[in-house]
């Protein structure tokens, strides 16, 4: 079985709005969601970066207390774009419980914040305090919140893969939502990723130098990708969600269709854990172009994973010279929001969706000298109106972990 995978819903919440017409206007007028960083009261004081792309919660939306009293910051965000994918999807609950729908879900490490208050109780408290952590404190934390809050609101009985990949997480989700129904054992899957801010998730990067510092009072001015000033990422937050379904299925309800999900690979560089590595991600590209039978020169968009730090945006930019030369549009759309982490490689896919639909390219924020190491591609240094026929989503983590997606308009 081959089967045609479509997007026939989307929901997304990111620090540059929820909406469609939110999220339009912030990369039409250039606008950043970028802010100082929270100050939670947890190691704040030890890190140098001081911006953060981030959403006002924790919230409570409108969901029975049944459902909230499992869920953590991630989850609610989580379980909030799935709900408007969902609905979006005019899937009907009688399907959504028949088995044929599955869930492809993830998250980085859970939720952080349900986490540090647990660890607080233990060390405050001792022994005693295993009475005051409540039993679904742990269904709140675990890495896999995200997807099993969801099968459990929806009641979807399906298949359920919950990748914990960091910065590919989401687009792993999609991938892998992908092959599953392509390949039959799904008719749709509900696929995505969230992460939620904490400062500890700021400390790793930090204790990395890997975050930026140099614009603590000018929030608005980074992340910088591929600039030649820039000097790192901004941790951001956010959920993404998808429902992909197969093409017949689709058909046969009469859903209205958003995009086509072509191709997909993910593989990993198989040496070190930090640095990015050009032939791994150059293999990544091609394999993914090759799983979509789509020449490179058809590609029109490239959605860079571009992350504003130093030697990940040239090795980016060498690779995708290497696969696709200077010709498609190459946009860091990290530039506005800043890195939602588990959540980025399904914003950055539900954007890419928005852009086809309303045919424009947005330029990459705070793009001013473009570094020499990274000129070699077609960056989007401003606002255009182009058609997009086929777009790649790339995203590279942690750990050698490389995704590429290929997308197309469905005509």
């Amino acid at each position: 079985m081959n089967r045609r995978v479509v997007i026939t819903g989307y929901g997304a919440i990111t620090p540059i709005g929820e909406s469609d017409d939110q999220i339009v206007r912030h990369l039409t007028m250039g606008i950043s969601g970028v802010k100082k960083l929270k100050d939670d009261g947890f190691l704040s004081g030890f890190i140098q970066s001081g911006v953060c792309g981030g959403i006002d919660y924790p919230r409570t939306y409108s969901f029975e207390r049944n459902h909230r009293k499992t869920m953590g910051p991630v989850a609610f965000m989580a379980c909030e774009a799935a709900r408007r994918a969902i609905e979006q999807s005019g899937l009907d609950k009688g399907f959504l419980t028949s088995g044929r729908m599955g869930v492809a879900f993830g998250s980085t490490h859970g939720s952080p914040l349900v986490q540090r208050e647990i660890m607080k109780i233990y060390f405050q408290e001792g022994k005693n305090g295993s009475t005051a952590v409540n039993a679904a404190d742990y269904l709140k934390s675990m890495a896999h919140t995200t997807a099993v809050n969801i099968t459990k609101m929806f009641g979807i009985s399906g298949r359920v893969i919950s990748p914990c990949t960091a910065c590919t997480t989401s687009s792993q989700s999609i991938g892998f939502g992908y092959e599953t129904i392509r390949f039959g054992m799904q008719d749709a899957m509900v696929c995505g990723g969230a992460d939620e801010y904490d400062t500890s998730t700021v400390a790793v990067f930090d204790n990395l130098r890997a975050c930026s510092t140099r614009f603590n009072d000018t929030p608005h001015l980074t992340p910088r990708p591929f600039d030649s000033l820039r000097d790192g990422l901004v941790v951001g937050e956010g959920a993404g969600a998808l429902v992909l379904e197969s093409l017949e299925h689709a058909k046969n309800r009469g859903a209205i269709i958003l995009g086509e999900v072509v191709g997909f690979a993910s593989n990993n560089n198989g040496g070190d854990m930090i640095l990015p590595n050009l032939a791994g991600i150059t293999q990544t590209l091609t394999l993914a172009l090759a799983d979509a039978e789509t020449d490179s020169r058809d590609v029109d968009f490239i959605s860079a994973h571009a992350t504003a730090t130093r030697q990940g945006d040239i090795v980016e930019a060498m690779a995708i010279h290497k696969v696709y030369g200077d010709a498609p549009r190459v946009t860091a759309l990290k530039s506005y929001m800043g890195h939602t982490i588990a959540a980025c490689g399904a914003i950055e896919t539900i954007i890419t969706l928005m852009m086809m639909e309303h045919g424009f390219i947005p330029a990459t924020l705070n793009l001013e000298n473009v570094d020499e190491a990274c000129a070699m591609i077609n960056h989007t240094r401003q606002l255009v109106h182009e058609k997009i026929n086929v777009a790649s989503v790339q995203n590279f983590a942690f750990g050698g972990v490389n995704t590429a997606l290929i997308l197309k308009k469905f005509n």
